[in-house]
């Protein structure tokens, strides 16, 4: 619970202070036509970077979630998250925009999602992908009350991501 909290916290402060960048742009080392982020992120910064992210409106626009995963997350939207994925990953590419829309539809607001950018190697500037856990992207961490219910990383282990995080919402 203080771990999320702080790491909020940190990302907050970012946000607010203009002399810092919370995020890196490079290129990727396996592909150096690809630009890649590592860092906090938000998915307007995929978004509007429409000439290196161009997977990102093509996942979100063929995406239509089912009505009661919207529901549950609707029903829902106080809660927390913080996603880790890679702008370089193809689970990352296809989940994450998706995960956007279903929390659009939600009405789930910005504030409560925290995503951070990975590098090829899981990792951020900080050492917050290894005191999560975090050894697979995407990943996407639900929180309640600064506790973590649930989690599911990459395809989840029925391919239906977004059933098993509704699972995990309504289950708490």
């Amino acid at each position: 619970m203080k771990l999320f909290y702080i790491c909020t916290l940190l990302v907050a402060l970012a946000y607010t202070t203009n002399a810092q960048t919370i995020y890196t742009t490079t290129t990727d080392p396996n592909h150096p036509e690809q630009k890649m982020l590592v860092g906090a992120i938000t998915s307007a910064l995929l978004s509007a970077d429409t000439a290196a992210f161009k997977w990102y409106a093509d996942s979100y626009k063929y995406y239509t979630p089912d009505a009661n995963t919207v529901a549950i997350f609707k029903q829902h939207a106080q809660l927390q998250f913080i996603i880790f994925g890679g702008t370089w990953c193809e689970d990352t590419q296809t989940i994450l925009p998706k995960f956007f829309k279903l929390q659009q539809l939600a009405l789930i607001p910005d504030s409560n999602i925290t995503f951070f950018a990975v590098d090829r190697n899981k990792k951020v500037a900080s050492n917050l992908t290894q005191a999560l856990g975090i050894t697979n992207v995407p990943t996407i961490i639900v929180y309640k009350n600064g506790k973590e219910i649930g989690r599911v990383v990459e395809y989840g282990k029925t391919g239906k991501w977004d059933a098993e995080l509704a699972e995990a919402i309504k289950a708490n």
